[in-house]
Parts: structure tokens; C-alpha cells; sequence
């Protein structure tokens, strides 16, 4: 995990599947859970999906709010 993967968590959207454009910090817990079971995709939305994953899996999502409340609006 580098650094900056928590914040990309809030600010990275899922580029693809049935939660297209939603932030992968919202992506429904048993989306992650089946991506988990069937294989994460290569590359950082695979490794940031298995983190969030994590997260997820261990009722850690709260850690992520003062995150979201310091991104920068667009």
C-alpha cells in the first residue's frame, strides 16, 4: 500500500461494471467480497479494490470520513 492509496480510495471511481462511476470508497461490501473471491483485476484498481476490500471486510469504513471531508471539491 503506498501512501496516497487511502486518499485515491475517496477520490477514484470504479472505471468499469455494474457500479460504473461510483468512488470505490461506496462500492456495496459484497461486490468487493465477490471480487475477492473470483480474482481482483490487475493493476492499481485491483490493488485498491482488495484495499478496500480490507477496509470493508472489518468494519473500517468510518476511517475514511475525515478523508472524504478534506477532498477538494470540483
Amino acid at each position: 500500500m503506498s501512501p496516497d492509496d487511502l486518499q485515491k480510495l475517496v477520490t477514484r471511481e470504479m472505471p468499469f461494471g455494474k457500479y460504473k462511476g461510483r468512488l470505490v470508497a461506496d462500492l456495496p461490501g459484497n461486490y468487493l467480497t465477490w471480487f475477492a473471491r473470483e480474482g481482483f483485476p490487475p493493476g492499481e484498481i485491483g490493488r485498491l479494490l482488495a484495499l478496500m476490500h480490507e477496509i470493508d471486510h472489518n468494519g473500517l469504513k468510518g476511517l475514511l470520513e475525515p478523508l472524504r471531508r478534506s477532498r477538494p471539491k470540483t
